[in-house]
């Protein structure tokens, strides 16, 4: 797999580590929840912009990585405006902007093995008492991370080769492809994680006994 967010740096945001960097995401995605009024968002969104920045990558990644999600947040932007009223138009575009931009940074400055790193931790309780396995938890996060940049540089592979052929853009063309190669590319995985012998066992059932995780493991299936 190719094209993960991260880009290795020794910016400030790129010394901090995963844990606080969330909690930290955490906090803003609350604060701008407990607003309207745009003065307030215009400074989260100031703000989000000026971490970006001082990420020290390149404005064309930025601009090429951002490009969907200013055009959704323009089509939010719209949608509320028609449909609800201008000014909650404006909060809504201008927190959800603060919100991607922030989180962009954050990704682009953490690598994934620190973010599974701080979610092992944080499920460690629960997985010692047998509610979640926090290594499923990991895993199924790290594809997600992993799936997001593979699936769209496939889309813009295919949508390549179209144009090499002279076929017109069309959404229903590009679809089909894509969730063929997303399927295959899945099951593939699936069955390389299968023949690894993963999941691998839970906190909970590595601490019993041999005789005591057999019989847990009966149950289970």
């Amino acid at each position: 797999m190719t094209g993960a967010l991260y880009v290795p740096g020794q910016s400030v945001l790129h010394r901090i580590s995963a844990g606080w960097k969330l909690a930290g995401l955490c906090i803003l995605g609350l604060l701008l929840f407990t607003t309207d009024w745009p003065p307030p968002l215009f400074v989260a969104l100031a703000a989000s912009v000026v971490v970006l920045l001082s990420t020290g990558v390149s404005i064309v990644q930025i601009r090429r990585q951002l490009t969907g999600p200013i055009v959704i947040i323009a089509l939010l932007f719209l949608a509320t405006g028609l449909l609800s009223s201008w000014p909650m138009a404006i909060a809504a575009s201008l927190r959800l902007a603060a919100l991607i931009l922030a989180g962009y940074a954050v990704t682009l400055t953490t690598p994934i093995s620190a973010f599974l790193d701080v979610i092992e931790r944080l499920l460690a309780p629960l997985d010692r008492r047998g509610l979640v396995n926090a290594a499923h938890v990991a895993l199924a996060v790290s594809l997600v991370f992993r799936f997001i940049p593979v699936i769209i540089d496939q889309a813009r592979a295919i949508r390549e080769a179209q144009a090499a052929r002279g076929l017109e853009r069309s959404i229903i063309a590009l679809l089909i492809p894509l969730i063929v190669h997303v399927l295959k590319a899945a099951d593939d995985i699936a069955s390389a994680i299968d023949a690894r012998s993963y999941p691998p066992m839970s906190i909970s059932q590595a601490a019993l006994p041999g005789a005591m995780r057999n019989s847990a493991e009966d149950l289970r299936s």
